[in-house]
């Protein structure tokens, strides 16, 4: 009766490290097909304060998006693309 108890117990164990295994894997590869890639826009000019503003910057730019990114106390606008 205990080994049996035992062996329930371990095979419990092993599926739940099995399971957060699967999980931890699927999370990084999850992070790794979003990651961003930056670039300074050229065209860019004046404070980035409207995103639409410098969204249609960076997409006559050819990125999809764009971003303003601050640098101590002057933001510049950065385009966005998945890398």
């Amino acid at each position: 009766m205990a080994s049996t108890s035992s062996s329930m117990v371990a095979s419990v164990v092993v599926f739940l490290l099995l399971l957060a295994a699967s999980e931890m894997g699927t999370t990084r590869v999850a992070e790794a097909r979003h990651m961003h890639c930056f670039s300074q826009s050229h065209k860019f000019v004046g404070a980035c304060l409207s995103e639409s503003n410098y969204e249609n910057v960076c997409k006559t730019e050819g990125f999809p998006s764009g971003e303003c990114k601050w640098h101590g106390i002057v933001s510049k606008c950065h385009c966005k693309r998945i890398c």
